[in-house]
């Protein structure tokens, strides 16, 4: 009986080694391209292709014009890498056409033709989620953005014209009355002390500049609802609304840690409102759970020492993922400086961000439903700036159908850009922000 199990592994095998020897070595199946996506933005464009296995890739800029080469090792051209040529827009930055061909057996080229001179980036990412592997092209401006310039270019950057009083209190002064002439000659009488209001001290004058951060983007639609509404989509449309109601106080301007589709690193959206030097950090997002029935807002602070809930290190954990689905190419990014970045949040930080989502979550029990009634902590990345004041919001359940509906609704979408304004005016109204020098 063991006999005949045998026999057949030394037939099976004598015949493939028989089929080596007169037809060589079998090739291996090609890679398949699954999926392209473009992510054109003013901040960098972004390629992604989506596949089944790790890509051998190589890529070199050729000069006059400018052009990125990509040679992608064991791929056969098929219609879905053919159809990037499609996906090119022409508002993109950076990119003006690709060609797509097989260069030579195995082996498929990929020419950039570029707009302008850019620093790429080409790096894989192992697959996470509902993601394969993916091949990343990151085309950045050899001149980086200055968003400083680009404030004062739109008129929002002044140093002296509608800005914020620091401090108005009327101030009360002992004046000294006339001198009176005494009855008797020689001997003056001690003038009587009045007090009187004065006209307060002119006020330290400056605007104020809050940092809006409208979560995920690009690769990561951070959560998604049972309609297919993405996160990133509808907290996009409610930062918009809200920068228009902060740009229409004569005090005030935002910076958009992004302002179209497109993935931001958590540690460049702090470093953005870093180098604007902001008062705030807002950070805007919309809440998933694995119960449909899960709703109402929140409002998020940093925590040194844990989370407050489980619920909140859940939340925390989630968010802080963000960059493993959006993708970043950890060899271009300096880890122990991002560790440190992350690790200077202070005890005064902390305080003036709960005094903020203190008065933020209290406007937005006005129009929705709270999920706790008070601030929550946890170890969230995104707000980790060691010296401006952060929160971040979950607006609703985007996993609720009910709230989904409703994070979907221009009406709501106003009513809550409304509610986190009045939250901010509130917060300023008893902590006005300290002088700052501001370069221009």
């Amino acid at each position: 009986m063991t006999a005949k199990p045998f026999l057949r592994r030394t037939v099976l095998k004598a015949g493939a080694t028989l089929l080596l020897s007169v037809f060589g070595p079998l090739p291996a199946r090609a890679a398949q391209i699954l999926a392209v996506r473009v992510w054109p933005a003013q901040d960098y464009s972004r390629v992604t292709l989506e596949n089944d296995s790790i890509l051998k890739v190589t890529h070199f800029i050729v000069k006059d014009p400018e052009r990125l080469v990509v040679d992608i090792e064991g791929l056969e051209l098929n219609a879905t890498l053919k159809g990037l040529v499609a996906k090119i827009q022409s508002g993109d930055p950076y990119i003006l056409q690709v060609r797509v061909g097989q260069n030579r057996p195995n082996v498929v080229r990929l020419v950039f033709d570029l707009k302008e001179e850019v620093t790429p980036q080409v790096f894989t990412l192992a697959p996470v989620d509902a993601y394969q592997h993916r091949l990343i092209f990151d085309l950045y401006p050899v001149q980086q953005r200055d968003l400083i310039a680009e404030m004062i270019e739109k008129g929002n950057w002044s140093n002296g014209s509608a800005l914020v009083p620091l401090t108005a209190e009327p101030v009360q002064v002992p004046v000294p009355a006339p001198m009176q002439q005494a009855p008797w000659p020689d001997v003056a009488v001690a003038p009587k002390i009045e007090t009187k209001p004065e006209m307060p001290v002119p006020p330290v004058l400056r605007m104020i500049t809050i940092a809006l951060d409208p979560g995920h983007g690009g690769e990561d639609p951070g959560a998604i609802g049972a309609r297919g509404s993405h996160e990133k989509d509808v907290v996009l449309a409610i930062a918009m609304r809200l920068k228009l109601k902060i740009e229409a106080q004569a005090n005030m301007r935002v910076m958009l840690t992004r302002d179209g589709d497109f993935f931001v690193p958590l540690q460049v959206r702090v470093a953005k409102a870093r180098k604007v030097q902001a008062d705030l950090f807002v950070s805007i997002h919309a809440d998933a759970f694995v119960k449909p029935t899960a709703r109402g807002a929140s409002v998020f602070v940093l925590s040194e020492k844990g989370a407050s809930s489980s619920a909140a290190r859940w939340m925390a954990d989630k968010e802080n993922r963000a960059d493993l689905i959006g993708g970043i190419n950890v060899s271009s990014h300096d880890q122990q400086l991002a560790s440190v970045l992350l690790d200077l949040s202070t005890t005064a930080q902390i305080n003036d961000s709960l005094k903020l989502a203190k008065a933020v979550l209290g406007e937005i029990g006005h129009i929705n439903r709270l999920h706790k009634n008070s601030v929550e902590q946890a170890g969230f990345a995104v707000l980790k700036a060691p010296d401006i004041p952060s929160i971040l919001i979950e607006t609703a359940f985007i996993s609720n159908p009910e709230e989904e509906a409703k994070l979907n609704d221009n009406g709501y979408q106003d009513e809550i850009a409304e509610a986190i304004m009045k939250g901010i005016r509130h917060y300023f109204s008893k902590n006005p922000p300290l002088a700052k020098s501001r370069q221009t």
